[in-house]
């Protein structure tokens, strides 16, 4: 007979962990986090890690929680945690409530989109994990990283700085762009970039004049499927898009998701691949 099991019967079996046993079954939630575990050798106390967490590769081979802003309890508790390490804004509340009555300690992560931003996260998830001293050296270097990166790619572009547009999807031919306060906004600045679109701030629907008044050099956009991954020739066959110099010079450029936008350990290499495509095709 098929068993059930409730989410009072799994919220039960998580408030039985025994106490030896605390702060060895952890669960990350976000891909940036995930990473950071990963980075300071304690990936074989994790036992679970939401969907965004794709890297490494070896984190595939962990149970998959859920989506990281649309978590369920059972999902969450069937790996009976006794730590979760969550990055800010996961979610949904009452999925955070249920998890916070099971007793299961739950730790988040501040998530700003700036080289200190980083260096404080690993810092933070390194403190969650009582690695203080391993994460201390991690974030140094990461943080020399990014300086060095960030350098080079203002150097670049300090005579022609590229005006670029984050586009997070164009669903049914409606374009959601990025404002100030995102991730994006944050990669593209450190990159050397301009953000396009200073109007508003997180993410919007852009009307067709909005996009053209903002006039981007280059439209950047997560390389994923779905309506992320409008192929090109549609994307500059839109009226909006093909009005800017971006549209007309066929300037789009796209990156894996995870890696353009998690803000973790890999930031530097993020911020020069970016950098090296927003100054293809200029006079610099």
């Amino acid at each position: 007979m098929r068993t059930l099991l409730t989410t009072a019967a799994l919220v039960l079996a998580a408030t039985t962990v025994a106490a030896e046993d605390r702060a060895s079954r952890i669960i990350s939630i976000g891909g940036a986090v995930t990473e950071i575990v990963y980075a300071l050798g304690q990936e074989d106390r994790l036992v679970g890690r939401d969907r965004t967490s794709t890297y490494p590769v070896a984190a595939n081979e962990l149970p998959d929680i859920g989506y990281m802003r649309a978590l369920a309890p059972e999902g969450v508790l069937s790996v009976s945690p006794d730590l979760i390490i969550s990055v800010e804004g996961s979610g949904p509340p009452e999925t955070i409530d249920v998890l916070r009555n099971a007793n299961v300690e739950m730790i988040e992560i501040a998530d700003e989109y700036t080289r200190d931003g980083i260096v404080e996260k690993i810092r933070a998830v390194g403190a969650a994990l009582e690695q203080e001293a391993a994460a201390d050296e991690l974030a140094a270097q990461v943080g020399a990283e990014i300086d060095k990166a960030h350098a080079a790619a203002i150097d670049a572009s300090i005579s022609d700085p590229q005006r670029v547009l984050f586009i997070l999807s164009t669903r049914g031919g409606k374009i959601t762009a990025s404002g100030t306060g995102t991730s994006a906004d944050g990669i593209i600045r450190l990159a050397g970039g301009v953000n396009a679109v200073t109007e508003f701030e997180s993410w919007k629907e852009m009307s067709p004049e909005a996009v053209s008044l903002a006039a981007p050099d280059v439209i950047l956009m997560m390389a994923r499927g779905g309506d992320h991954g409008a192929a090109i020739e549609e994307l500059l066959s839109m009226p909006a898009i093909a009005l800017t110099p971006a549209g007309q010079h066929g300037r789009i450029v796209r990156m894996d998701g995870l890696h353009l936008l998690g803000f973790g350990p890999r930031t530097a290499s993020v911020i020069t691949e970016l950098s090296q495509a927003l100054q293809q095709g200029t006079d610099s």
